[in-house]
């Protein structure tokens, strides 16, 4: 993304009808775009629903991925095709790349707007190298060596539930995924499921081998909340019990200052392009991070995640030199 703006292309389409086709005779120029910029917004496609929308993603990359460990329930649109993660429309949703915590994070986004909003509502992207040039360095190399720990407790009424998250209900299926997908976990008295997960926080890219900050650190942390939703949260469930939090990777919390800190840098490369209807967005997740606009309803934005990440990528450093 140079000059700190997000690169746009024109689709000189007859009808939309059209779209899929013209995606699959561009797809190998529209993905060097991707890899050169870290991102594209391609405008005049004029895509309508899901179903276009989905045909136009299965043009452009390999299986469209099955989401697993949302943070939040999504309902799926069409095959492969999901809805924006539920978000307060009144409220900022921080820069992160998409599902940086699992084992093995999708590679690409794709993202189509159906429905602009009528003010605001635009995914900014920041470049992840460009982040990573910014913050201080001590805290970069602390967090190079550590890596970074997410803990969770999926509660029924806020976020997804563990059967919602897992994409099951048995539990024996969740915790033979969280033994393979390297999550720590234990049933609480209430039923409720606890987990920690242990990632890394800078990655290099897996086709440049560029050093990107990868993660969602800043996102996740219970100083991103609203300061009465995190107090309420705290009084109903204990400091040891939000639904999610994040700390330095020996386990030490993660201070205000320091989220507060990340979130600075993200803005200063942060570049942004308000959607209009039938947007295409294909987002590099590893060299972008992205966020979500408050606006003014409607919006319908969909999303697919494709090209997971082999899990050696994100491996937390201290795991890598064990072996």
């Amino acid at each position: 993304m140079r000059h700190g703006k997000l690169p746009l292309l024109h689709a000189p389409l007859r009808t939309p009808e059209d779209a899929p086709d013209w995606a699959a005779e561009h797809r190998h120029a529209l993905r060097g775009l991707v890899t050169e910029h870290g991102a594209l917004l391609v405008r005049g496609l004029g895509l309508r629903d899901a179903d276009q929308a989905g045909a136009v993603f299965q043009h452009l990359t390999a299986d469209l991925m099955t989401e697993r460990e949302a943070f939040a329930p999504r309902s799926t649109r069409a095959p492969g095709v999901h809805s924006s993660t539920p978000w307060p429309a009144n409220q900022l949703m921080c820069m992160h790349h998409e599902l940086s915590y699992t084992h093995a994070p999708p590679g690409l986004l794709l993202l189509a707007c159906l429905t602009p909003p009528r003010t605001g509502g635009a995914t900014a992207l920041a470049d992840a190298s460009a982040v990573l040039g910014t913050l201080p360095p001590r805290l970069v190399r602390r967090f190079e060596e550590e890596g970074w720990l997410l803990t969770r407790t999926y509660h029924d009424e806020i976020g997804a539930s563990w059967e919602e998250a897992f994409g099951t209900g048995d539990t024996d299926a969740v915790e033979d995924y969280c033994r393979t997908h390297a999550i720590d976990f234990r049933w609480q008295p209430d039923g409720s499921l606890r987990t920690r997960q242990h990632r890394r926080a800078v990655v290099r890219h897996p086709v440049t081998g560029r050093r990107c900050w990868f993660n969602q650190i800043a996102f996740l942390n219970e100083w991103t909340m609203p300061p009465e939703v995190r107090e309420y949260l705290v009084d109903l469930y204990g400091p040891d019990g939000l639904p999610f939090t994040t700390r330095f990777g020996n386990g030490d919390p993660i201070g205000e200052d320091v989220v507060q800190l990340i979130n600075t840098v993200y803005e200063r490369h942060t570049v942004r392009e308000p959607w209009r209807a039938g947007d295409l967005m294909l987002v590099d997740n590893v060299r972008t991070a992205h966020d979500r606009e408050p606006f003014e309803p409607p919006r319908d934005v969909v999303v697919a995640m494709a090209e997971p990440l082999p899990p050696s990528v994100c491996a937390p450093a201290l795991e890598e030199s064990a072996r």
